[in-house]
């Protein structure tokens, strides 16, 4: 029997995260990989990656014939979480009555993932959630614990994570600890080399800090703070830089008027986005990376560079030396970047969140049939 496995990608983080699963599903004989793109991926402000969606799955049509990826527009720029929500439930809604998979798999928490739990979870479909049992900052954590809440199946990164699933009242036969998937990707021997990417993206230098600013949705004032004097710091550094544009969250705006001020300087480079595995190649050879983005919780560790993380957004997420955690306020920026970009050693590899195994993981939960014999009818596990 052949098995339908949905993928909801809405990021170009959350898709980070998934290809290594989605690779190996399509390469197995007993699933099938289809796609459901929508979120960030559709608007051209963020570099329409969609496009780099397509590449996972290059065929783009299942055995049976029908097609294996689907787009759906569900915003446009500046609209507000709650309506994406609702736009995304809509559109998913509707593409099941056409194609009904065996497994939906959602990752992490934004509001597209939430709303692949809730649609699977009401169309009696099972949901498996990738990374859940991990706290941060912002509204991100609420809807991370809700759509663990509305899922059936649990693909956690470690033990800590699991546990954490287990206190919410999710039963156990149900939470396979995998590692974080795109651990996969950093550890590939495929991954192209520096001036390939710096080729395909035109930066000019190679000695370069990365700048990954979002916004904190609770906390507005601090994040156009804390996004002008990230500016303040990378132009009196006179250093090079890559900029990456920020996430689609309330706030954004924000931080997009500070970025002005770094438009047309040579030193800059500013990108809507970036290809996953080139990401993770700029990221490697970086001298640090320097905002609030989870890639300076996670990746970082992994390839030991320093991460200096700004103001509340990852509060309370883990911990790993070659973290620093700053405020957003100019000194403490400049400072933390002085000293980053003078050490040139790097951490030793943390790989407390996976060892680069996590697709050959997700498959053998898979293929147990125990697996496929979770009831949608959940029930709360009272420890």
């Amino acid at each position: 029997m052949t098995r339908k496995i949905l993928f909801l990608t809405g990021t170009r983080a959350d898709f980070g995260k998934l290809k290594p699963l989605i690779q190996s599903v399509d390469a197995a004989e007993t699933f099938e990989a289809a796609i459901f793109i929508t979120g960030m991926h559709t608007l051209s402000r963020y570099g329409y990656t969609l496009d780099e969606v397509y590449r996972a799955l290059p065929e783009h049509r299942l055995r049976d014939g029908t097609r294996s990826v689907y787009v759906y527009h569900n915003q446009v720029v500046g609209e507000p979480m709650e309506r994406v929500l609702a736009s995304t439930i809509e559109g998913l809604s509707r593409y099941l009555t056409e194609f009904t998979p065996d497994l939906i798999v959602v990752h992490g928490d934004r509001v597209e993932a939430l709303a692949g739990a809730i649609v699977g979870a009401l169309r009696n479909i099972l949901v498996a959630h990738v990374e859940g049992g991990e706290v941060s900052g912002t509204v991100d954590e609420l809807i991370r614990h809700a759509v663990t809440k509305m899922s059936h199946i649990h693909f956690v990164a470690n033990e800590e994570a699991s546990r954490r699933l287990l206190q919410l009242g999710e039963r156990p036969e149900t939470v396979h600890i995998i590692g974080s998937p795109d651990i996969d990707l950093m550890m590939s021997a495929t991954l192209p080399n520096l001036s390939e990417v710096r080729g395909y993206y035109d930066i000019p230098f190679s000695d370069y800090g990365v700048v990954i600013f979002h916004p904190v949705t609770t906390d507005l004032v601090d994040t156009e703070r804390s996004a002008n004097a990230i500016v303040d710091a990378v132009l009196e550094s006179g250093r090079e830089h890559v900029v990456i544009f920020p996430n689609n969250d309330e706030g954004c705006e924000l931080i997009f008027n500070a970025w002005k001020r770094l438009e047309g300087n040579k030193r800059i480079k500013l990108l809507p986005s970036m290809r996953v595995e080139y990401f993770l190649v700029m990221l490697r050879n970086a001298r640090y990376l320097l905002g609030n983005s989870s890639a300076g919780i996670r990746e970082c560790p992994v390839f030991g560079v320093p991460a200096i993380n700004v103001s509340t957004r990852q509060t309370g997420r883990a911990n790993s030396p070659c973290i620093v955690n700053v405020e957003g306020e100019h000194g403490q920026i400049v400072a933390a970047m002085d000293a980053s970009w003078k050490n040139l050693e790097r951490h030793a590899p943390d790989l407390a969140f996976g060892a680069g195994n996590s697709a050959q993981l997700f498959l053998d939960a898979m293929a147990r049939e125990s697996f496929w014999q979770v009831s949608t009818q959940k029930l709360f596990n009272d420890i």
